[in-house]
């Protein structure tokens, strides 16, 4: 359980993170690839816009659907980071963070860029 604001916090940053991880991050394409196609379209005015088509049926069509909404996956990785702080804390805390030491750093960026443009 939850026993701190503190822990809620480093909890709710962590999974902030996470999700951005596997849901936007270059770095985890591969978890994506085999549940979404890119389509990549140019404008008249040359600015690219990138798609992602779901592929398959059934439960890898429903994965598809899972990683492409940051909101459903959102759910998942916090209930993931929560039964591991619940049921090994020793894995968790590391884990838990250094996800949130690299969501307050992501958070801090995006406004020192909004800052700066």
């Amino acid at each position: 359980m939850v026993q701190t604001w503190y822990a809620l916090f480093l909890l709710s940053i962590a999974s902030f993170r996470l999700t951005r991880l596997i849901v936007y991050d270059q770095i985890t394409s591969f978890i994506r690839r085999p549940f979404h196609e890119e389509i990549e379209e140019t404008g008249p005015d040359g600015t690219v816009e990138t798609y992602i088509q779901i592929k398959g049926k059934g439960l890898r069509h429903w994965i598809g659907e899972l990683l492409s909404c940051y909101w459903c996956t959102g759910i998942w990785c916090a209930a993931l980071l929560y039964l591991l702080w619940c049921l090994a804390p020793r894995i968790a805390e590391p884990a838990v963070l250094i996800l949130a030491i690299a969501g307050i750093g992501s958070v801090i960026e995006t406004v020192v860029r909004r800052i700066l443009d």
